[in-house]
């Protein structure tokens, strides 16, 4: 006889109250726990599946007891149906001992037929970004303790109970990561619902192809069946003769098939990015050139491939938009995108071929201004495309603060003359920067009303927009600033000395680089005044990498601190507090430390001990070299410690 307990309907019905009432919050911590290698649709469709199908039938077998000593019957409840959630987010990604895990596939989302769904902007995918690369186990240890608010030690047993392989160490790993307040905040306000999802359909006109070509198949199929019923058996098939698959099978490989926008499509869309920008250049209608671009992406063999950091250069699965097909410079270039990516294919006369990839996730009216069609072969100059919003280009030194901007010209198809870029390579030992070309844009009043905007050209596919924060303005109750174009005077003094630095992120998949002006103070021994500033470069993944400078009125910006994929000097990175070892003119020891607009106080131990009532610090370092500990006071109640290569935080 069984002694084992099972679900009675009441317990069922208990559990099922506690799951509806819950949804948005189980919905949030199975996204967040599902692999973060799924794209957001199936990851969307899988975490509501987990979440529908953590009901226990009546009769099935219960779990090891979920309840604790004192627990009350909801709570008991929803940890039960918790530990179920977490089982199957778990299992895919093989921490969780279930059956996907144990048969080595990718668990297959519910079929939606005509739509693709994602989060909204901000918010849980956002999350998702930030806790991209930890262990599911460590991300769902993150949501448990810090969005559900459940204790260390009950997170612990609720991984446990779902099957994680070392509960204990991923909640220390949780607890390790680097997250900001502001997403914290952002995600339990009651208004954000984690179940909430955008819709968009899938295209419309392959759909429609797709549907008629079952219909011909099935047609076929039936016309064969019968056949074959009429003459009797037939011999084995050859196993070399089988469906073809994979792009050419779907049609993704036929240059007729590419999309194509309409030429004004731009001028009437909220979403001004790189689905408006039409199909543009002399050979838009050459099929050859268009195959062989296609072939190249789906078997490169000996193609030289340049892809940026976080991005694939395999095959479209689907037939991708084409956006230019022209001859630059003596060479055949075709730019193609499929999805988060944009793909250029060159060729030259003598039949030499490259094929370049780069990110463009979320891209938007400045980061999908331009791309770029051709370099010179000293490097010296490119030539862009423009987007079918620009309605004038103009070139600048980055170095200068007070030069003009020089027109640039550019044709109808949108490709400009050749422009100065910065140099590939530092300079040589000794031999200072002296310029940093730029380009600087002007969106169509049709879009936008005066909005001119800076690129720079750091060797990718795809230029980096950049913008500058300046200084607080009021008390730390006022505001926050937000990032401004890099094109008036004091963004343009703020990047002068920083301009030859951007020479560091060439290695980068980066979108943007925000320069963000956040303390200034004067410097001791008559040192003048200098200004903190902290230089974020966001990558198209979501997390950035973030410099500290001190930047006095003359002389050479001084390197503070360094953090590599962070949310410190961000949307969400807002409180921040740096600090170093600084030597004034006179030859005497510092340690100089400045926090962010909500930074009312800073202490000093270790080294040196000290303490100030705003937000700079400047105090003499008098005894030997040792390690110091900062910590800042924030308006509105906690603490941040200092950013150091750990990313640094609020406590």
């Amino acid at each position: 006889m069984s002694t084992s307990q099972r679900f009675g309907s009441a317990a069922v019905e208990q559990a099922e109250a506690v799951l509806v009432e819950q949804y948005p919050r189980l919905v949030r911590l199975a996204y967040l726990t599902l692999p973060d290698t799924l794209g957001r649709h199936p990851r969307v469709l899988l975490a509501h599946r987990a979440v529908q199908r953590a009901l226990p039938r009546p009769g099935t077998p219960a779990a090891p007891a979920p309840a604790e000593a004192g627990t009350d019957e909801p709570d008991r409840h929803l940890t039960l149906v918790r530990s179920r959630v977490l089982r199957a987010a778990l299992a895919p990604s093989g921490t969780g001992g279930g059956t996907w895990a144990r048969i080595g596939r990718r668990p297959v989302p519910p079929f939606v037929w005509g739509l693709r769904l994602w989060p909204p902007a901000g918010g849980i995918d956002e999350a998702a970004r930030t806790l991209s690369g930890a262990p599911a186990p460590v991300r769902a240890a993150f949501v448990l303790h810090h969005l559900d608010d459940l204790t260390q030690d009950e997170t612990v047993r609720l991984l446990g109970r779902a099957g994680a392989a070392d509960p204990a160490g991923a909640v220390r790993e949780a607890l390790a990561l680097p997250v900001a307040e502001e997403l914290l905040q952002a995600l339990r306000r009651p208004e954000f619902d984690a179940s909430v999802v955008s819709a968009r359909p899938t295209d419309l006109l392959r759909r429609r192809r797709r549907a008629r070509a079952c219909w011909a198949a099935l047609a076929t199929l039936a016309l064969t069946l019968t056949v074959l019923s009429a003459s009797g058996p037939s011999p084995s098939p050859d196993p070399d003769m089988r469906p073809a698959a994979g792009p050419a099978a779907s049609g993704a490989l036929d240059p007729a098939r590419l999309r194509r926008v309409p030429s004004d499509a731009w001028s009437d869309t909220a979403r001004v990015d790189f689905t408006a920008w039409p199909a543009r250049g002399g050979r838009t209608r050459d099929r050859d050139l268009l195959a062989r671009a296609l072939g190249t992406w789906a078997a490169p063999g000996t193609t030289r491939i340049t892809a940026a950091p976080g991005t694939t250069a395999e095959p479209p699965p689907r037939p991708p938009q084409l956006l230019y097909a022209g001859d630059v410079d003596g060479r055949a270039v075709v730019l193609l995108r499929d999805g988060d990516r944009v793909v250029r294919y060159a060729e030259t006369g003598s039949g030499g071929r490259s094929l370049d990839v780069t990110r463009t996730d979320e891209a938007g009216v400045t980061t999908a201004a331009a791309l770029t069609l051709s370099r010179a072969p000293d490097g010296a100059s490119a030539r862009y495309l423009l987007a079918p919003w620009i309605a004038a280009a103009a070139t600048r030194d980055l170095t200068r603060a007070g030069d003009t901007a020089q027109t640039l010209a550019f044709a109808a198809d949108g490709v400009t003359a050749p422009a100065a870029v910065p140099p590939a390579a530092a300079p040589a030992a000794g031999a200072p920067c002296t310029t940093w070309p730029v380009i600087e844009l002007t969106s169509s009043t049709r879009i936008v009303e005066k909005h001119s905007f800076v690129l720079t050209d750091l060797g990718a596919l795809s230029p980096v927009h950049l913008t500058h924060t300046p200084l607080p303005d009021g008390p730390a109750a006022a505001p926050a600033r937000q990032p401004r174009e890099a094109t008036g005077p004091e963004a343009r003094a703020a990047w002068a000395p920083l301009a030859c630095r951007l020479g560091e992120l060439r290695s980068g998949a980066y979108r943007a680089v925000n320069v963000w002006d956040f303390a200034a103070a004067q410097l001791p021994d008559g040192a003048g005044r200098a200004v903190w500033s902290c230089t974020r470069a966001s990558g198209w993944a979501g997390p950035g990498d973030v410099t500290v400078r001190l930047r006095p009125e003359a002389g050479t910006p001084q390197d503070v601190t360094r953090a590599r994929s962070t949310a410190a000097c961000g949307r969400f990175g807002q409180h921040l507090l740096a600090g170093f070892r600084w030597r004034s003119p006179a030859g005497r020891w510092y340690l100089l430390a400045a926090g962010s607009r909500q930074v009312t106080g800073i202490a000093v131990t270790g080294a040196v001990r000290a303490g100030s009532a705003g937000r700079t610090l400047a105090a003499p370092w008098t005894g030997p070299d040792g390690a110091v500990s900062l910590t800042g006071t924030l308006a509105g109640g906690g603490t941040v410690t200092a950013l150091d290569g750990a990313g640094g935080g609020r406590d």
